[in-house]
């Protein structure tokens, strides 16, 4: 019989990454899935050692002990074993725990730690040749973050159940996120928006139309405030000839973006292919652990989680070869190089494809429509960071009507450069044709176009944005934006409305009590400070114990004099209505919950009738039904407002009813979005032309 092969055991966190990674080491290798944290803080209780150093007592995470004990028994047969979790501190953190547990029934066997950017034959196998050692220092900054959030979770949380409502909860990161996305609203809300008008002139050379805009009057800025000043810019605009004036080309070269870091990659997403955080990270998260291409499997893109713009030597000639082949007029004589971000830890590469052949093209028949998407922005911005800039050409004619200056531009790429590479990232140029012309020539006036808009205020947070503010401001870290945005919309302290974050009635309270209560918590500052500290930690420059130490004394303090001195606001919220318990008889109250307003009958708990509160009087004619918010059956999906008669009166909306009347028809306005006008109301009757700007008075009914 001939030798029998060493066995060894190597365990990452997900089963699809465990089945990609079996299939390159072949006989010798079981590959295993711990399914993320095995071991972990209790659920029920602080489980922190405050006299001792803040020592956390972990458990076995309730439903997975099957896990671990199979893992252990793996581990009994094994004759080593390869920990090859998330190169990071969470996944640091678990190789930790996974170890000691080993540990503990046979301390003799020889327990290594890997990792990998990239999940490919080659990156494999050089990680499972080059194993290293825990990262004690990482493993302690991940316990550093778990301690202070679960200390600030444990303090907080309590207090808001006994001051404003039970089953309430705060985090350390989350909170400052709410309180920028309630800030934001605040602005939002006291903007008031003012009118102005523009004018364009309809123009035609040859047998050439375009538009161009009035950008002077008299030599000034043009102030058309309202109608009557466009109607007498119009007026004095009759009959007059127009002339070209001047004419002039600006050439400026364009270059091309760095490879994606997480919170780029999170807003491209959400802002080209409309993926909040979360989904973008989920499908990342396929392409990363591996994709199925026909009889092979293998990883599409490097590790998601990053905030860094470096790319390895080997894919950098890759992608230069590929380009060469491609694009051979596109090559930059040598590579281009992209600096880190201000605080980047650099730890990981860049987002990038494993492999610049496999095109988005070549993959898509084994994607689906989402991956295919989030693969081609990566691969596109990948590629084309690698290529020679392009050079745009702008064309600027100014012709004079009157005392009137119009201009128009038009753009075209004289050279391509980089945007060869892109589809789904090209930037659409809102350009039009322009005829030939030279300086005096004359052209026919077919018409002006005068139109009415309203200054816009500041623009409510969605993903995209408030994912570029955590990363400017310095608050969390790549692995947390999605998670920041998720708790905040789980907790319905937030929630999305057309892609914007609003704060609820509930989340303001929250960030109000916070804000007064602990400024330090929920401090940009302060907050950006700890990122630092625990990063100090990682690089063993600060002593965790001491760091934590810091933190929670002047913490418990404030949280002490706070639950002294703040009054209850429980049940302030709560409304008496005019509404009776169709089951009881009795008053029914309009309260606060966890998803928002509802009635409540007075007789709580005798009698637990409950219903959602009327927004408006149905407007079909006849009808004496109320129009209440509704979700398809079993709760998911997208609110929309129909009428409590259905199925006898079908009435539905998709746009949230307001209180207040049309002052023409008399129906209810709703409340919409669109680009042009922004946030705005609208009467909800199609017969009806009012748009609301003012003026509108609160149904007093």
């Amino acid at each position: 019989m001939g030798k029998q092969k060493k066995q060894t055991l190597l365990i990452v966190e997900s089963p699809a990454k465990a089945r990609t990674i079996e299939r390159y080491l072949g006989d010798g290798y079981t590959v295993a899935a711990s399914m993320g944290h095995l071991i972990d803080l209790p659920k029920s209780r602080l489980a922190i050692d405050i006299e001792k150093g803040y020592e956390p007592e972990y458990i076995t995470v309730r439903g997975k002990a099957k896990i671990l004990k199979e893992l252990q028994k793996q581990a009994n047969k094994a004759e080593e074993v390869l920990l090859a979790s998330d190169n990071d501190r969470e996944g640091e953190a678990i190789a930790f725990q996974l170890k000691k547990v080993f540990e503990k029934k046979n301390d003799t066997l020889p327990i290594k730690r890997i990792s990998f950017n990239e999940i490919t034959p080659q990156a494999i196998r050089e990680a499972v040749d080059h194993p290293t050692e825990v990262d004690i220092n990482k493993v302690n900054a991940q316990k550093a973050r778990r301690v202070l959030d679960r200390l600030v979770g444990y303090n907080l949380s309590p207090l808001l159940w006994k001051k404003v409502k039970n089953g309430l909860s705060a985090g350390r990161v989350q909170s400052v996120a709410l309180r920028l996305i309630c800030e934001r609203e605040k602005e939002v809300e006291s903007f008031i928006p003012e009118e102005y008008w523009t004018l364009e002139a309809l123009l035609a050379k040859d047998r050439h139309e375009f538009s161009a805009q009035m950008v002077l009057w008299e030599g000034e800025k043009p102030a058309l405030k309202n109608e009557e000043a466009a109607a007498a810019c119009l007026k004095e605009l009759e009959g007059k000839t127009c002339t070209l004036e001047d004419l002039r080309m600006t050439r400026r070269q364009v270059n091309p973006k760095p490879p994606y870091t997480t919170s780029k990659l999170q807003q491209d997403a959400a802002n080209r292919l409309a993926f909040t955080s979360r989904k973008t990270m989920q499908i990342a998260q396929q392409l990363y652990e591996g994709i199925a291409l026909g009889s092979s499997r293998v990883g599409l893109i490097t590790y998601m989680r990053t905030d860094s713009t470096r790319v390895s030597k080997g894919a950098l000639e890759d992608a230069r070869s590929f380009i060469g082949k491609t694009w051979p007029d596109s090559l930059p004589e040598k590579a281009n190089l992209y600096s880190a971000g201000k605080g980047a830890q650099d730890a990981h590469e860049a987002i990038r494809p494993t492999y610049v052949t496999n095109t988005p093209d070549s993959v898509k028949e084994y994607l689906n429509r989402d991956q295919l998407k989030l693969y081609s922005i990566i691969w596109e911005r990948f590629v084309a960071s690698q290529m020679v800039q392009a050079v745009a050409a702008t064309e600027t004619l100014d012709l004079k009507i009157g005392k009137g200056i119009f201009r128009v531009s038009a753009t075209r790429y004289e050279v391509k450069g980089f945007r060869k590479a892109l589809k789904l990232l090209k930037s659409k140029e809102q350009t039009q044709k322009i005829p030939s012309m030279k300086t005096g020539d004359s052209l026919k006036v077919l018409g002006f176009t005068p139109e009415q808009h309203f200054t816009s205020g500041p623009s409510r947070y969605t993903d995209a944005s408030i994912v570029k503010t955590l990363e400017e401001k310095g608050i969390g870290r790549p692995s947390t934006y999605a998670p920041i945005i998720s708790v905040l919309l789980d907790r319905y302290y937030v929630v999305r409305k057309t892609r914007q974050l609003v704060p609820t009635t509930l989340g303001r309270i929250i960030s109000d009590i916070l804000v007064q209560s602990f400024p330090d918590i929920v401090n940009v500052d302060f907050t950006v400070k700890m990122e630092q500290k625990l990063d100090a930690v990682e690089d063993n420059r600060v002593e965790w114990h001491h760091m934590v130490d810091e933190f929670y004394r002047p913490l418990k303090d404030q949280v002490d004099h706070v639950e002294a001195t703040l009054e209850s606001v429980k049940g302030i919220l709560d409304e008496p209505t005019d509404f009776v318990c169709e089951e009881c008889g009795r008053p029914m109250v309009k309260r606060l919950g966890r998803y928002g307003f509802f009635l409540a009958c007075s007789g709580f708990p005798e009698c637990r009738n409950t219903k959602p509160i009327p927004l408006a009087d149905c407007p079909r004619p006849g009808c004496d039904g109320k129009i209440v918010a509704r979700k398809k059956q079993g709760g998911r999906g997208k609110e929309f407002y129909g009428c409590t008669n259905y199925p006898a009166c079908d009435f539905i909306t998709h746009y949230k009813p307001t209180s207040m009347k049309c002052p023409k028809c008399g129906y209810f306005l709703v409340e919409k979005t669109d680009k042009k006008r922004g946030n705005h109301k609208e009467c909800i009757n199609p017969d009806c032309d009012f748009l609301h700007t003012a003026g509108a008075e609160e149904d007093e009914d």
